[in-house]
């Protein structure tokens, strides 16, 4: 193979004055290299074009985002531009991925299998620094499995691979996306990638994340001898039909071949699935009708706090108020073993219901608007299982008081470092927030 740029070299450079030590090559593909250096004592990512993506467009594209700065910290944004006097070409630095990071298609190939906590808050932190990318007036044009990286213990995401970012109005020429993942106005070439473009590309990824299959892909993908590119513009771009449309069962999901889909659908709670609905219904044909960011950020967060154990074989459950309503508050059976669910005690701050799980906890987001993906310091935490807790408790780690009250009852401050037990009917004030327990 015939690098760009020799490893465990040294790379002159013209505007740094400077040189970079390459280590090692990371990975190539369609625009060029990224290799591992050293420049000033501090490893980055440097990506390196190829001859044909070396454009002057290119460039230009650069030296604005790297003026930009990167909409928040988890895009590994470029960062510095890079040529050099003894070699063709140019590229940039950007951070280096830390190898904690797992690409998404390690989902796919289920070599990373994250809780269902951990699959909804990655799926809020993507919508959540993707509203940050689009409230700069960024399109990413790109969003697919390989551009983004997971941390499958903790949630926290990394997006790769910004130097295709554009602004929405200068979004012509250049990458139009990945296949599969492009709305289907861009499979029929009649517009330019764009943020409504973007937002069909989060939920296609969504819903790859949480249910390990594609929207469009049911009965008609199995009835095409040969999935080619004019089959491919059919089934994603001339007559997209989501495989859960509820007016119209010609595309559903066929046992056998689309099992991920029959099996992982039901499980989760109406009000998200009626966001799916949305996004591949009216979604497929209205831009203006997709699911916005910060509607599929509330929600996964909803989804988070919608989960529960089986007592019998700790499996995550959701759930599902509209459920219940219609099942007479039964919680129904567990997916995994079957068993009668047995809901925790829970508590509903406005029209928010968190699960007290043992291992719950209160972040900020949940009192306070202003911080709607804060997951930072935890206000409150459920006090573990012991022999002599009678009842369940939730402990005050915030730095502000908290208030409990019964009907009827003096009002009691639960200073920080303190706990209240968990009673049905029982008011605590964070603040403005108020929050109603049921157990």
């Amino acid at each position: 193979m015939n690098q760009l740029l020799k490893t465990n070299c040294k790379l002159s450079l013209t505007d740094l004055q400077t040189q970079c030590e390459i280590d090692y090559i990371i990975g190539s593909g369609a625009q060029g290299e990224v290799y591992k250096v050293i420049l000033d004592g501090k490893t980055l990512a440097l990506k390196w074009y190829l001859p044909k993506a070396a454009t002057k467009k290119q460039r230009n594209i650069l030296k604005t985002l790297i003026d930009k700065g990167p909409p928040a910290p988890s895009f590994l944004w470029p960062t510095l531009f890079a040529e050099s006097p003894n070699t063709s070409g140019f590229g940039y630095f950007m951070p280096l991925r830390n190898v904690r990071f797992k690409s998404l298609a390690n989902l796919m190939k289920r070599r990373i299998d994250p809780t269902f906590r951990i699959l909804s808050l990655a799926g809020a932190n993507l919508a959540h620094n993707f509203l940050q990318l689009h409230s700069k007036g960024l399109c990413y044009r790109d969003i697919s499995f390989g551009n983004i990286f997971l941390d499958p213990d903790t949630a926290e995401i990394q997006i790769c691979d910004n130097d295709n970012v554009t602004a929405d109005d200068q979004s012509k020429g250049g990458i139009l996306g990945t296949p599969r993942f492009m709305a289907p106005e861009l499979v029929r070439r009649e517009v330019c990638p764009s943020s409504q473009t973007d937002l069909f590309s989060l939920s296609v990824l969504l819903f790859y994340m949480l249910i390990l299959h594609h929207p469009l892909e049911g009965k008609k993908e199995l009835s095409i001898k040969c999935l080619d590119l004019p089959a491919m513009n059919q089934l994603y771009g001339k007559q997209p039909l989501f495989i859960f449309d509820p007016k119209d069962s010609s595309n559903e999901p066929v046992s056998g071949h689309h099992d991920n889909a029959l099996i992982f659908w039901p499980i989760y709670p109406k009000f998200l699935r009626d966001l799916f609905i949305q996004a591949f219904g009216e979604g497929l044909t209205d831009p203006s009708s997709r699911v916005r960011e910060s509607e599929w950020r509330n929600a996964l967060i909803l989804l988070s706090d919608s989960i529960f154990y089986c007592s019998n074989c700790e499996s995550e459950n959701f759930y599902d108020s509209e459920f219940l309503k219609s099942n007479q508050g039964s919680a129904g059976i567990c997916w995994s073993c079957q068993s009668i669910l047995t809901l925790p005690p829970r508590i509903k701050i406005e029209n928010k219901i968190v699960m007290l799980n043992q291992d719950s906890k209160l972040f900020p987001h949940h009192i306070d608007d202003s911080k709607p993906c804060d997951f930072s310091s935890p206000i409150g935490e459920r006090i573990a299982k012991c022999p002599d807790l009678e009842q369940p408790k939730i402990k005050n780690i915030s730095e502000e008081k908290w208030v409990s009250s019964l009907p009827g009852e003096t009002p009691l401050d639960i200073l920080p470092g303190e706990s209240l037990t968990l009673i049905t009917g029982k008011q605590v004030y964070f603040g403005k927030k108020k929050g109603v327990i049921r157990v």
